[in-house]
């Protein structure tokens, strides 16, 4: 299923990070897949993964040539979000900005809705 690139944004800096690492992996055709799982200091946690497989279900966003591949029940909590990639003494990661999370802990990879 395709799904409208302004459900979920992605940044410029996230878009380049994903390319440098198709690029290390020296397979363009890999997708990064945004998921969420139980656990984390809040509840819920994001998980991102390099994914050459993509469900029949699954929602993807194409923007400058990736695509970021979310399985719907995930997506569901991440409408209206971005996904960004920052790099700072704490180290790199990516990170999401999700106006549906009501409380998220301090290092940002979990939330609770």
């Amino acid at each position: 299923m395709k799904s409208s690139i302004y459900s979920f944004k992605i940044t410029i800096t996230a878009i380049n990070r994903i390319k440098k690492l198709l690029l290390i992996k020296k397979n363009l055709q890999l997708k990064l897949r945004v998921y969420i799982t139980g656990g984390g200091c809040s509840g819920f946690q994001y998980g991102f993964k390099l994914d050459n497989i993509m469900n029949k279900d699954d929602i993807h966003i194409k923007k400058s040539g990736i695509t970021i591949i979310i399985d719907p029940i995930s997506f569901q909590y991440l409408i209206g979000g971005k996904i960004d990639y920052i790099e700072n003494l704490e180290g790199s990661k990516f990170i999401i900005s999700n106006p549906n999370a009501q409380t998220t802990c301090g290092c940002g990879l979990s939330f609770s809705i």
